[in-house]
């Protein structure tokens, strides 16, 4: 059996960033020969296209978001990401188009009615570690930075930035396992996670870094104003006001590593280059970037 220590990285893509960034950077008079509009499913091909060839041969698994309003967090807070308009049909169908693309080029995708791309990749990078392989999870989302373990990294694909454990402790003040308390300290108006007003990223770094994490603040609320932070002194009533939307707030940060769901597939499947050529002529996309991806996907 091959030692684990070298097994292949396991890449895990977040879709939508990449679903998102195509859509409003390139115009919409891109179309198929339907006349529907192919941006963002183009733009997410040439991503992935690039991506595969710079991965290959190393296992990749792509998750997606299916809906805004359906997670079981906004049971826990009906407000969850309610800043932020539904997708427009045109999107949502091409959302549909580029989870058939990582089917054509026999990659793992999901995406789940309660459970989102997050909790997903969450669950596939415990399920990698525990198969023997290290993680690299591609997003610029920085609640998954709460996932990296020793080992892993985590890549910023569109900047090729690229973070260890102590990156993200370089870049955000505080350890990976501390990142949901961070976030829910100060919040994301991305999301729509409310977290304690007043309180910024410096502040919350400052905090984990003097108590570790979020209860030790508010069992030890006294010891706050003596902190060599700016405002200190205020900054306990703040907790004290918002300690229930902090709580609230990391029950919706946090990302479950423990979902019953199937994991991807430890090692990368051929694509079948008629699947491909299909695809690209149904979609439009020209000869080059048809080649790419039967490539990539070879």
């Amino acid at each position: 059996m091959e030692p684990p220590q070298k097994r292949p990285p396991v890449y895990l893509i977040d879709a939508s960033v990449y679903v998102f960034r195509a859509w409003f950077s390139i115009p919409d008079t891109m179309t198929t020969p339907a006349g529907e509009p192919s941006n963002a499913a183009y733009g997410f091909a040439s991503f992935l296209a690039d991506l595969l060839r710079r991965t290959k041969p190393d296992p990749v698994a792509v998750a997606f978001d299916e809906s805004l309003n359906s997670s079981y967090r906004n049971e826990i807070y009906p407000q969850y990401k309610a800043n932020r308009p539904p997708a427009p049909e045109d999107l949502r169908r091409q959302f549909a188009w580029c989870r058939e693309l990582c089917r054509a080029l026999g990659l793992t995708e999901a995406a789940h009615p309660r459970w989102e791309a997050d909790d997903l990749i969450g669950t596939w990078a415990a399920q990698a570690r525990r198969a023997g392989h290290p993680v690299v999870i591609v997003t610029r989302d920085k609640d998954l930075a709460q996932l990296v373990a020793d080992g892993d990294r985590l890549w910023d694909y569109a900047g090729d930035k690229w973070l260890d454990s102590a990156g993200v402790e370089a870049q955000y003040g505080v350890r990976p396992d501390q990142i949901a308390d961070y976030l829910a300290l100060m919040g994301d108006k991305v999301d729509n996670i409310p977290g304690v007003a007043g309180v910024g990223p410096k502040a919350a770094a400052a905090l984990l870094q003097h108590f570790d994490n979020l209860e030790a603040i508010f069992a030890r609320l006294d010891e706050v104003p003596s902190l060599a932070l700016r405002g200190a002194r205020s900054l306990r009533e703040k907790l004290q006001r918002d300690a229930e939307n902090a709580r609230r707030s990391r029950q919706l940060s946090r990302i479950p590593t423990d979902l019953e769901v199937a994991p991807p597939a430890w090692v990368r499947s051929v694509a079948e280059s008629a699947q491909i050529r299909a695809y690209c002529a149904r979609m439009g996309f020209g000869s080059g970037l048809r080649q790419r991806l039967i490539e990539a996907g070879g």
